[in-house]
């Protein structure tokens, strides 16, 4: 570069040339070698053998967006679906700040003490600006994500929350298929989630806390009409006896419910995840449970429900997608867009419009 302060008119001054940028590029970085994609059946055969490193590729194809890995995670799933279905599902919920990953990493420990192999997904909150996930859930379960017997997999939420569920039930045919017989699914939290998760659970467990001034909040006809059982947590020093009031108030809210399809009567019961104190007595329960519909032949029955029920969730969701994906509609939908916005046309009459169209093509 020229600097004219150099210049003999200019005595005194002087203007050096600096240092020169070194590359933004390390020179010496060697090139990374990306690992082949498996085929098909080398994904199937390490899935069946258990090996979780193929596992998590194999979710990872499934929570895919591209259109090419969709046809071969489906592949992928029909191969693994003989071999599902022999575990026991768990659905998690709770408030924010309940203690879910504290609770899953006692209650984990404790089931693998009896033997067998856990998997946990999780699905993460993510933000509505940014769609981005912190995925730190794994972080919070700091002695069972170092279990050689579990597997934690967290998934965002970005995007439906139909398409969200619809992975996270084929990521349970995968756990199964790979040997899993416990599978806890935790959600984000109360809300919308917890309907598509107690679709594909055996057991739904409410997770609430005492003392936070928040006790009715808990007592709403939706969560707690799912909910087969009851768990306080946080049970332990000053906050016993704040617990034992929430137990005795939830009790007397679930008399008020009418009676489960199950014929189960839901429980509620105290522990303390940090202290682990009464954890055996909640695997108790859910043994119970299972014992239970077992015998009066409803978990079968639940089982064929939960088939039917995503087998209209995936029609509806391949419907909207194949709508959205249609070259014609997408460009007729922009034209649409402006006359709805310009108040030249209402969103009600724009949608029939761009529905007749696209039903009509297949007349």
């Amino acid at each position: 570069m020229n600097h004219p302060e150099n210049d003999k008119e200019y005595k005194g001054l002087q203007v050096n040339s600096g240092v020169a940028q070194p590359p933004s590029v390390n020179p010496y970085m060697r090139p990374l070698r990306r690992k082949p994609v498996p085929s098909v059946g080398e994904m199937v055969e390490g899935v069946l053998k258990g090996d979780m490193t193929m596992l998590s590729r194999a979710v990872t194809l499934v929570e895919s967006l591209l259109p090419e890995h969709y046809a071969k995670a489906q592949e992928v799933i029909e191969k693994c679906l003989p071999y599902s279905g022999k575990s026991r599902r768990i659905g998690i919920t709770g408030v924010p700040g309940a203690g879910k990953s504290t609770s899953i990493d006692v209650f984990g420990l404790h089931v693998l003490k009896q033997g067998g192999k856990l998997a946990v997904l999780a699905i993460d909150p993510s933000s509505e600006r940014t769609n981005g996930s912190i995925l730190g859930d794994k972080t919070r379960m700091e002695r069972l994500s170092v279990h050689p017997n579990a597997f934690i997999r967290p998934s965002p939420s970005a995007g439906s929350l139909g398409g969200v569920a619809r992975k996270t039930r084929e990521t349970v045919v995968l756990c199964e298929a790979a040997g899993f017989d416990n599978i806890f699914i935790e959600t984000v939290g109360v809300g919308q989630s917890e309907t598509a998760v107690h679709s594909m659970v055996d057991f739904f467990l409410l997770i609430q806390l005492a003392g936070t001034g928040d006790e009715l909040q808990g007592i709403k006809r939706g969560i707690m009409e799912m909910a087969d059982g009851i768990v306080i947590n946080k049970a332990d020093g000053d906050n016993i006896q704040r617990a034992q009031l929430a137990q005795a108030q939830f009790r007397s809210a679930l008399h008020l419910f009418p009676p489960t399809a199950s014929g189960w009567q839901p429980e509620v019961l105290t522990y303390s995840g940090y202290f682990e104190l009464g954890i055996p007595e909640v695997w108790e329960m859910i043994d119970r449970y299972f014992e239970f519909v077992t015998a009066n032949g409803y978990f079968e029955t639940r089982r064929r429900q939960q088939a039917r029920y995503w087998m209209r969730e995936t029609i509806d969701e391949q419907l909207r997608s194949h709508f959205y994906r249609d070259p014609a509609i997408a460009q007729m939908l922009s034209t649409l867009e402006e006359q709805v916005l310009s108040n030249r046309l209402s969103s009600f009459t724009a949608a029939t419009e761009a529905l007749d169209t696209y039903f009509n093509r297949f007349k």
